[in-house]
């Protein structure tokens, strides 16, 4: 089987990343194995990312479709996130606060910035999607 990226990108730590659609059947047995790329063996895993608005830093729609505020993603403050000043100890997740006001018995850690890749709400979302993807 030949499999065409359908894009790469390469993260912060240097590693390259190939991105491809294949139909659920093919997903279901790529994920249960590993995959040799040349001398390299690579493991695979969906690829999924959670929309991001850039202006009120929710998740689940984009700036153009934005009702809310504009929003820090460090902070929470109402200003763009270039002209934060605020310090690491004192970032708040805008996303996990808003969770907190609608569950008030349940309540999640704020001390992160909605950038954070290890944010409760991030990963609720993830896990969502992938309950969410028919296989």
């Amino acid at each position: 089987m030949i499999l065409e990226p359908n894009f790469c990108y390469t993260t912060k730590r240097g590693n390259r990343n190939l991105v491809v659609e294949v139909d659920s059947r093919t997903c279901i047995k790529l994920l249960q194995t590993r995959v040799k790329i040349g001398w390299t063996v690579c493991k695979l895993d969906d690829y999924i990312i959670a929309k991001r608005c850039f202006r009120c830093s929710r998740y689940n729609h984009s700036h153009r479709e934005c009702k809310g505020e504009e929003t820090c993603p460090l902070c929470t403050g109402n200003h763009k996130l270039k002209e934060c000043t605020t310090p690491t100890s004192e970032y708040k997740c805008v996303n996990c606060m808003a969770y907190n006001k609608h569950h008030p018995t349940n309540q999640m850690d704020t001390a992160h910035s909605s950038l954070d890749k290890k944010c409760p709400s991030l990963i609720a979302v993830l896990e969502k999607y992938k309950r969410n993807t028919d296989y």
